[in-house]
């Protein structure tokens, strides 16, 4: 079968050509600001809610997907989304197109960080962007989770302690998301027989998981260096692309000494004020540290093993997600990643709520987002960029 033929294995046909969807992630790696969960939010409502591309068992078995293997969500979700009617050709052009608009920004403001020393208004900037943002990723939350879980009491107690764990610990814990989908597996559909079933279900993403310990124990020149370790960080590190900040601290900072504590805040607050997958500070980081080719190399690195974590097992997703027990274990791991989600945002809004002002902004945010629906979030970022240069003590 053509790769870019649409195929029907447990969805309908596509409805949509491929470059629609290639220009619609371009798009959304131009102006989709708000982090994984505003991104997979923004997914949701346009190609679910409002044009039908993609069916609801489709994007839930994305966001399961996603949540399970190691990576950035959104991007993951992105690549699964591809794949759905278009396969691997799918999957790898809406990759792309969803990375390549931030790459390119992180990259020219890491040239003129680089030229002048420091980005000193950033802070400002980011002062207003980071509480609006914490309005956009708390109405997404809302939507996601009034959509999924609606009355179900079962999902209902995996989603709350899913967010209370992610509140606690301030991560998001992979093994919460593989028991809540189990245990609703369990409940709602055991199997008939233990030792029944195909094991190749299961080994192609076992295969790849384990494949990437090889890049962590390679001697390279700087870019080959660059290339391992963000590779072993791509590979290793489970939930948003937030969760990658701390697990990167560590390498860049503290055992390679790349750059020091407050570039290292600069890249991340640069990921923030962008649009696209936060985890784009692997490219600013790469850029700091080697140049142009470090960027191409650390954005490479970390984004090549999700990708391949993501069309490795989707098949398999295809072939069996219609399956009682599969159903009830992506439902268990969909309320669990919905309650982690929502435990980020009061986790981030530690962070990022630091005044009355910027309380203020971030319930105006979610006030004005829930009055005008079809109200851009760019929009919003942007006046709150202006607010926060006028408002920064």
């Amino acid at each position: 079968m053509n790769e870019t033929t649409p195929v029907s294995l447990t969805s309908r046909a596509a409805t949509y050509s491929l470059w629609q969807l290639v220009r619609y992630m371009l798009a959304l790696g131009t102006w989709g600001f708000g982090g994984p969960v505003a991104l997979v939010g923004y997914m949701y409502r346009d190609l679910v809610e409002q044009r039908h591309w993609i069916s609801e068992s489709d994007y839930k078995e994305g966001m399961a997907l996603a949540q399970l293997m190691p990576g950035p969500l959104a991007a993951q979700l992105a690549i699964y989304l591809g794949h759905v009617h278009y396969r691997v050709r799918g999957a790898t052009l809406v990759g792309l197109a969803f990375v390549l608009p931030s790459f390119l920004m992180v990259v020219a403001i890491g040239a003129a960080y680089s030229a002048y020393g420091g980005i000193a208004w950033m802070q400002a900037v980011f002062y207003g962007v980071g509480a609006a943002v914490i309005g956009i990723i708390a109405m997404s939350a809302y939507k996601l989770t009034t959509k999924n879980i609606g009355k179900d009491k079962l999902l209902w107690a995996i989603f709350l302690v899913s967010a209370a764990v992610t509140v606690i610990t301030r991560s998001e814990i992979v093994w919460i998301f593989l028991g809540a989908g189990i245990l609703v597996w369990l409940l709602r559909a055991p199997p008939k027989s233990w030792f029944g079933g195909n094991v190749n279900s299961i080994a192609a993403p076992i295969v790849a998981f384990f494949a990437f310990f090889a890049f962590d124990a390679m001697d390279w020149h700087k870019l080959g260096q660059i290339g391992a370790y963000f590779a072993y960080a791509g590979s290793f590190v489970f939930g948003s692309g937030l969760a990658i900040v701390p697990f990167l601290y560590g390498g860049v900072v503290q055992q390679y000494h790349w750059l020091n504590d407050r570039q290292f805040v600069d890249a991340v607050a640069v990921a923030m004020i962008t649009p696209g997958p936060v985890v784009i500070t692997t490219g600013f980081i790469g850029f700091l540290v080697a140049g142009f080719w470090g960027a191409v190399v650390a954005a490479a690195g970390t984004f090549v093993p999700c990708y391949l974590f993501t069309i490795l097992p989707a098949p398999y997703f295809k072939k069996h997600g219609k399956r009682p027990g599969i159903v009830a274990f992506v439902d268990g791991v969909t309320a669990a990643a919905i309650g982690a989600i929502s435990g980020a945002v009061i986790v981030i809004g530690e962070r990022s709520i630091t005044d009355i002002a910027t309380a203020g902004l971030a319930l105006t945010t979610a006030g004005v987002l829930w009055r005008f629906k079809k109200l851009p979030e760019p929009v919003v970022v942007l006046v709150a960029a202006l607010l926060g240069l006028m408002l920064h003590p």
